[in-house]
């Protein structure tokens, strides 16, 4: 296996490993996005892991390690409009206190958007 530095990820086991860390990352997105539209709600468990893969993908494909794979930028869109379509219809039911659902959407608008820029100037 070939070393080119002496950070964590210069090699290429660690960029092996990183490979198969965002590939699970992304396969959970894919899966949730794939299955029943109810378990993207936000206050079910996909409706909160799915934006914590999203901003997990981006820290670490920010950091241009060897390995980190991403979706492609319209797979992420495709992704964001049936996110927030999921999100939008069920929230009110949620009773949020005022200013949240604002906030809330603005957060992932910003996490859909980072992740799909970040695709796009990679590729």
């Amino acid at each position: 296996m070939g070393t080119w530095d002496s950070g964590n990820f210069d090699n290429d086991t660690a960029a092996d490993h990183l490979s198969g860390v965002t590939a699970r990352l992304i396969g959970e997105i894919e899966q949730a996005m794939a299955g029943d539209q109810v378990e993207l709600e936000p206050d079910e468990y996909w409706g909160v892991a799915v934006p914590c893969n999203l901003e997990l993908l981006h820290l670490i494909a920010s950091q241009h390690y060897v390995g980190a794979e991403l979706p492609p930028a319209d797979v992420v869109e495709a992704w964001k409009e049936t996110f927030l379509s999921v999100w939008e219809r069920s929230i009110d039911d949620l009773d949020p206190s005022p200013g949240y659902k604002e906030e809330r959407r603005a957060v992932l608008l910003r996490t859909f958007d980072d992740l799909a820029a970040l695709a796009r100037s990679r590729g």
